[in-house]
């Protein structure tokens, strides 16, 4: 378990720390195929574990799955809204009046976002797909946080204009999914582990994770033009994802 409160952290902490050594020309290079990646592998781990361990929980009602499932995709809709993309790393320059100050709607919305994912991770008896692939799932949280986390370090920076003040806010976005992956694991376990509670947050956070993969795949590649990186990144997040399976 701390090996994936560790991944979790590491990852977003690491991914901000770039921000301050690497140029913006450099990572925007390497970022848009490592989204494609991470857009692919957590779109497949959707549709071949999180939805169909959801399904199982509920045998008898399976549309409630999918009413939880609508839930979370036009939840992250509106939570977009606050957060601005930021999720999938789109970063809009400040204006004048919104330098020195700290976007807290936004960060606030990344957190929300962050301790969602972060609360189906759960590894014991009864969590079925999820548990078995527990550390496939945690990597799939881990990469879609790069990105997530260079934009927000990137907008700090541009409207503090300071890293150093950067590191609490993104310390605040890395211990969030560590956060919500401790409750569901130590606080919550036997009440989350129903089966209707869990089918519902399965469902929910399914829904988040597909409107964030579809929106990252969609635009990779807004042009609808072949770009051999980011198709090479794509298939490489998929085949991962189902390569899973065998293991």
């Amino acid at each position: 378990m701390w090996i994936a409160i560790g991944l979790l952290a590491a990852a977003v902490l690491g991914a901000g720390a770039l921000v301050g050594v690497v140029s913006v020309a450099r990572m925007g290079q390497w970022l848009k195929p490592l989204l494609a990646f991470s857009g692919a592998y957590l779109f497949a781990l959707t549709i071949t574990h999180i939805l169909p361990e959801a399904l199982t929980l509920l045998p008898a009602t399976p549309q409630r799955v999918g009413y939880w499932v609508l839930a979370g995709f036009f939840g992250q809709l509106l939570l977009e809204v606050l957060s601005q993309g930021i999720e999938h790393g789109h970063v809009h320059a400040p204006s004048a009046s919104e330098q020195g100050r700290v976007p807290l709607l936004l960060v606030l919305a990344l957190v929300v976002h962050s301790l969602l994912e972060g609360s189906i991770l759960v590894k014991g008896a009864g969590s079925g797909e999820v548990g078995k692939h527990f550390y496939a799932l945690v990597l799939g949280v881990a990469l879609h946080h790069v990105p997530a986390a260079v934009a927000l370090a990137t907008l700090l920076r541009l409207r503090l204009g300071s890293f150093r003040r950067v590191w609490p806010w993104l310390l605040v976005f890395a211990l969030a999914s560590p956060a919500g992956l401790v409750f569901s694991n130590y606080l919550v376990l036997e009440q989350l582990l129903g089966p209707a509670v869990y089918a519902g947050l399965l469902g929910f956070v399914a829904g988040t994770f597909l409107h964030v993969s579809t929106t990252i795949l969609f635009e990779t590649s807004p042009e609808h033009r072949l770009n051999w990186p980011k198709l090479g990144a794509t298939l490489g997040g998929l085949l991962l994802a189902l390569a899973v399976n065998a293991v």
